[in-house]
């Protein structure tokens, strides 16, 4: 045989493959980028939405149709136990079925409980729908780890803040919504407006991508490059040579190839590669690997930061209105029923929600700084340092100074958290793991009305502020205890 014609049967090819990270990198943080983040704030937007929603519902229903005061509770505490729901399920199938399929039916779920809630004929079945509006925004976690996969290591930090400020526009929006609305027309009105941002994210919903990562970890590789080709054609830049891989450790093969079928043969089989080193996605596989010996340290104090950092938040947006009625009723021993006009409901949402500015600015400074770990308690111990005064009464400028500080502190600290837990956890099992650290965190939200107004309207200002200080101690311990830095490493 010619050697001419062995050099044409017999080839010497250097198989050069990318990973995601790879990918990510490269095409940096572009006009793709951005329009996810549009996408997925508007989610969180939507989610603050209806919870800061219960601020004004419970008071508006019981004027309306004269219920008690548990039953008044007890619209919002439906809302927070199907949030818990929700936010089990919703992880469960994200990584299970796929991202998309998860937004899809929250956002369905969200839209059509918040809409046919502006039409209760009676308290029983509001209280029906505003739990089924509840399981829908249990699936916000979903928006947050989605719009992370999309996002470069290096940029993550930054760029998962500025998500937040969504979050904050939300809650600022609701209450200038309800100031407006409930002025010239009725609650109602109010439940209906509130659930049109969701509406908006049905209609954009089909020219959203899945998550590249999730598609690698369930062996899609040919979709995956098609989304990751999507993304480099919006952001003007081309991809790294080679073939989509899942691990970094098969980025070069020296192949010996007889043909130009074989050739491509063997490309079919690379773009495979890493798949049975992956796990299962979804399901009882995924709670499995988040209590494997190599996560499980990490997933018990993520749990606990997570409903420290759920009971703070909810619990410094109750003290707001709560400490300044303490101080007048219970300064002359008197406890006496609190009255508070609209308008003071009003400024106190208003004073919480922009305390949260502050806070994400100076997370946003710090986070790539010092990392994720140490700005976590760092915010929490600053925290614990505002609520400290409050352990016994102090003028009502004082209070709100100190306690817009808190607050601030608490936003910084769990955004950091949302940034960090993703991280934490391979794409198998992350919106499962996020997912459970969410459901857990809201039994924080549930429990903190027992103390910051049980404890406050029975004049127990120094226990109750000593329970927060507590927690939030626990909690920054917690963080620097976690076994792992997630500053600059690519998600896996």
């Amino acid at each position: 045989m010619p050697f001419t014609l062995l050099n044409r049967q017999v080839l010497l090819i250097a198989m050069e493959t990318y990973t995601t990270d790879d990918a990510l990198t490269a095409m940096g943080f572009g006009r793709f980028q951005a329009l996810v983040l549009v996408y997925a704030g508007t989610g969180w937007l939507t989610d603050a939405m209806e919870l800061m929603l219960l601020s004004f519902l419970g008071p508006l229903v019981r004027q309306q149709w004269n219920v008690s005061p548990q039953h008044e509770s007890l619209l919002s505490s439906v809302v927070f136990a199907g949030m818990l729901i929700g936010a089990c399920a919703w992880g469960f199938l994200s990584d299970k079925y796929g991202r998309r399929t998860a937004l899809l039916f929250s956002i369905l779920l969200t839209t059509g409980a918040g809409l046919l809630s502006a039409l209760s004929p009676n308290y029983i079945s509001l209280l029906a729908l505003r739990f089924l509006v509840g399981v829908g925004v249990g699936g916000a976690h979903v928006f947050s780890s989605w719009f992370l996969e999309f996002v470069p290591a290096k940029n993550r930090g930054a760029w998962m803040i500025v998500f937040s400020f969504f979050w904050t526009i939300g809650t600022i929006l609701e209450a200038s919504l309800a100031w407006v609305v409930i002025e010239k027309l009725s609650w109602r009105w109010l439940l209906a407006f509130t659930a049109l941002p969701c509406f908006l994210l049905l209609l954009f919903f089909a020219i959203t991508p899945e998550s590249p990562r999730y598609l690698c970890v369930q062996n899609r590789m040919s979709k995956a490059t098609l989304v990751l080709e999507r993304m480099a054609k919006a952001n003007k830049v081309a991809l790294p040579p080679g073939v989509l891989t899942y691990h970094r450790d098969t980025q070069t093969d020296h192949i010996m190839l007889t043909s130009e079928d074989d050739h491509l043969h063997v490309r079919e089989n690379e773009c495979t590669v890493g798949n049975a080193m992956s796990s299962k996605p979804g399901g009882i596989p995924a709670l499995r690997m988040l209590l494997s010996r190599k996560l499980v340290r990490s997933t018990l104090l993520i749990w606990f930061v997570w409903f420290a950092n759920s009971f703070a938040y909810y619990g410094l947006v109750l003290l707001t209105s709560q400490l300044s009625d303490a101080n007048r009723r219970c300064a002359s021993g008197k406890k006496i029923e609190a009255h508070q006009k609209d308008v003071n409901l009003y400024k106190d949402v208003f004073i919480t929600s922009l305390a949260e500015f502050p806070g994400l600015i100076i997370s946003a400074v710090i986070v790539d700084w010092f990392g994720r770990k140490a700005t976590m308690w760092i915010m929490m111990f600053a925290c614990c340092s505002f609520l400290g005064p409050l352990v016994v009464h102090q003028n009502e400028s004082l209070t709100t100074a100190l306690l817009f500080g808190a607050r601030a502190c608490g936003m910084g600290s769990s955004t950091v958290l949302c940034l960090y837990a993703p991280e934490v956890y391979p794409t198998s099992a992350r919106s499962t793991g996020v997912g459970i650290a969410t459901a857990i965190g809201k039994i924080g939200g549930i429990v903190c009305p027992l103390i910051a107004v049980g404890m406050l309207r029975s004049c127990h200002q120094m226990e109750a502020v000593v329970v927060f200080e507590l927690v939030l101690g626990l909690a920054g311990v917690a963080c620097i205890l976690f076994p792992v830095e997630t500053k600059g490493r690519e998600m896996k």
